[in-house]
């Protein structure tokens, strides 16, 4: 789909800098627990020896461009069904649980069976605050934390997506199709959950991500477009009717304390 908007170029010109990605939480609700994205890098690594993956251009270029989002909690979730077939998610933890049971739906909701892609794959959803926003052309990915690896490997994948940040800033979430449900999902905090990356219309140019402060002009443009997913199927087709609600600039960079 061609989307043409018209956004502020910086002063000295169409396309100059870097790509300026902004994120906010859109609740401060226990915000202490959801870390700001971070750059993933590897840079702490060998890099004594001239051939060593650690100085090799290509991989500094994949790496620079992908953003970690970390997991604010520990889980240790099963999956089973109630005496009326009902699927329902465990709390393997009891009460070794950092997070009480009754709040766990808080957090992490199992997907309504008849929205399953397959009947024998449950879809679990994390709630997150996490938001991002651009003052020009840029979509995000969001894919697995490829690049990270876990001794004990998830029993499914997650729901990538791609969209443009810049007309559909929309709180995202980790959805994950849970391959296996007979085998547990195990969380901890403080891992990557997930990865985000940024394109923009120029691919050459490198991506800075900062926090953005939730104005009342984001705020007013989020409430327009925030609950159509509800009402509509192909939210894409929204796009021109959100362009012509958005201002033309919404990312205000949050001063540092």
């Amino acid at each position: 789909m061609d989307i043409n908007v018209t956004y502020e170029r910086p002063e000295d010109g169409p396309g100059s800098g870097p790509i300026l990605v902004g994120w906010f939480r859109t609740s401060d609700k226990n915000a202490v627990l959801y870390d700001p994205p971070e750059r993933v890098s590897f840079r702490q690594t060998n890099r004594a020896h001239a051939k060593s993956a650690a100085r090799c251009p290509g991989v500094i270029q994949l790496e620079s461009r992908y953003f970690m989002v970390k997991c604010p909690f520990d889980l240790h979730i099963g999956f089973t069904r109630d005496d009326k077939g009902k699927a329902v998610l465990v709390n393997r933890a009891g009460a070794a649980s950092p997070i009480r049971s009754n709040k766990i739906g808080d957090v992490l909701t199992l997907v309504n069976e008849t929205e399953w892609r397959y009947p024998d794959r449950p879809t679990l959803q994390m709630i997150l605050p996490y938001c991002f926003i651009a003052d020009e052309m840029v979509y995000i990915t969001q894919l697995s934390a490829f690049m990270h690896y876990r001794k004990d490997p998830l029993p499914g994948t997650i729901f990538g997506g791609r969209f443009p940040v810049s007309v559909w800033p929309r709180p995202l979430m980790w959805a994950f199709e849970w391959h296996e449900p007979e085998k547990d999902i195990v969380l901890r905090r403080g891992e990557p959950l997930f990865y985000c990356q940024f394109e923009g219309m120029d691919p050459s140019r490198p991506v800075q991500v900062v926090e953005a402060e939730r104005t009342a002009e984001l705020a007013a443009y989020m409430e327009a477009i925030g609950g159509a997913v509800n009402y509509v199927n192909q939210t894409f087709g929204l796009f021109k009717a959100a362009e012509a609600l958005r201002p033309k600039k919404l990312l205000t960079v949050k001063p540092r304390d």
